[in-house]
């Protein structure tokens, strides 16, 4: 759907920069995927019309993007930046909220074409959840929505004739590879992983690895948090859970491989044997692209991969003793209920603490376990039962990560 109406601004006047463009929300526009999010749209305006720009608490480059896209609306969610904010654009058109309520407001717009859900953790399920009920499609680059509440969140997206749309690069290729096959013919799917800083890392390693030894991934550049889930394998396990939802699959159809060179996204594999794959260089500008034109793909000047330049692409099967957090994912999966809500809130709060350098590296693995243990279970929770699980599992985890060494990884109990 595009958007043909004009769009009345606060001085009355009418412009048409909306008009035959599709109108686009960024939740998040501050972070990785929502700065990469305008790569795209600032080569493609003749298209895109950016109509809401969200940040958590970088008001500065908040500013400057607004200044430069014009949107209708800037959400700056930290509320004390809110007076910063409005100062700087007061002489702009662009109308300065402050809040999450404001923004689980503001993407119910009429005017909205498709939301591009970039926020970081559990805080983008909220506004993705509003966005679904006014019938605006959604670009999903937080995994945390499905996989804290998959089945409530999936269930809403039919009811309201949704379209969820997969920003994360694994995803965006299975999407791709299953365009036009039917359902009913998928054997399995396979989630690549470039297996991130600590590949092939043993236990004894992986105890006294820093912070900064974290966050060097090999392959990609992304925000702290999802870069420490790499290195973790947390991420490729929320991925595991988010493929469920998107793809309707069963945990026992999901297959995770070590890919280390990140070409192959991921594939698919269907009862006749065949296997597709979607490859390209590690570079979310393409999956963003995608989610936001499809089903047209957009010409671009983006790097293109040749074969000559990889003589060798290599496959491990992932280590999931060392690397507990993807078991734990294929196993909070299977259990169902509230559990993936669990596992979802103890890792950022465990990863929290490690960027803090108050819990070791595997200390994060211990804190998730126990959270999955000591938490109350739901098994057919609704969206009240995953707020309070949320909040639940955020203090048992604090208290945990209170108790713990920093180096080793025994929790006091």
């Amino acid at each position: 759907m595009y958007a043909k109406n004009k769009i009345t601004l606060t001085n009355n006047t009418t412009i048409k920069q909306y008009d035959n463009k599709k109108v686009i929300a960024i939740l998040g526009s501050t972070g990785s995927i929502g700065t990469q999010t305008l790569d795209v749209i600032r080569e493609n305006t003749d298209l895109f019309g950016v109509f809401l720009l969200t940040a958590n608490s970088n008001a500065d480059l908040l500013i400057k993007q607004a200044l430069e896209f014009a949107p209708e609306y800037a959400i700056i969610c930290d509320k004390t930046k809110y007076k910063y904010v409005k100062d700087a654009l007061i002489n702009t058109n662009v109308k300065v909220l402050a809040g999450i309520e404001a923004i689980n407001d503001t993407v119910t717009h009429p005017d909205i074409d498709i939301v591009l859900t970039a926020m970081v953790g559990f805080a983008g399920l909220e506004p993705t959840i509003a966005a679904i009920k006014a019938g605006k499609d959604i670009a999903l680059a937080n995994k945390e929505t499905l996989v804290v509440a998959g089945e409530l969140v999936t269930g809403l997206a039919k009811k309201h004739s949704v379209k969820i749309l997969p920003v994360d690069s694994e995803h965006s290729a299975i999407f791709q590879c299953l365009a036009g096959e039917q359902a009913s013919t998928v054997e399995k799917i396979i989630l690549t992983a470039s297996g991130g800083p600590f590949r092939g890392k043993s236990h004894d390693f992986l105890n006294n690895v820093s912070r900064a030894d974290a966050l060097k991934h090999p392959n990609w550049v992304m925000g702290a948090k999802i870069t420490i889930d790499s290195a973790s394998l947390m991420n490729k396990g929320l991925e595991v859970i988010e493929a469920k939802w998107l793809f309707n699959i069963d945990a026992d159809q999901i297959d995770v491989i070590v890919h280390p060179q990140s070409i192959i996204h991921s594939m698919v594999q269907f009862h006749d044997g065949a296997i597709m794959a979607q490859m390209g260089l590690p570079d979310m500008k393409l999956p963003i692209q995608y989610a936001l034109s499809y089903p047209t793909r957009l010409k671009n000047n983006f790097k293109r991969f040749d074969f000559i330049n990889y003589s060798e692409l290599t496959f491990e099967k992932p280590d999931l003793e060392t690397f507990r957090n993807l078991a734990l994912a294929f196993a909070a999966l299977k259990k169902g209920g509230n559990m993936p809500c669990i596992i979802n809130a103890a890792n950022e709060i465990a990863v929290a603490g490690f960027l803090g350098e108050t819990i070791s590296f595997l200390g994060m693995s211990e804190v998730i376990e126990q959270c999955m243990q000591q938490i109350n279970f739901v098994a057919r929770p609704v969206l009240e039962d995953y707020l309070n699980t949320d909040k639940e599992t955020r203090i048992f985890a604090q208290n945990l990560i209170k108790k713990m060494p920093l180096k080793g990884t025994t929790v006091l109990t």
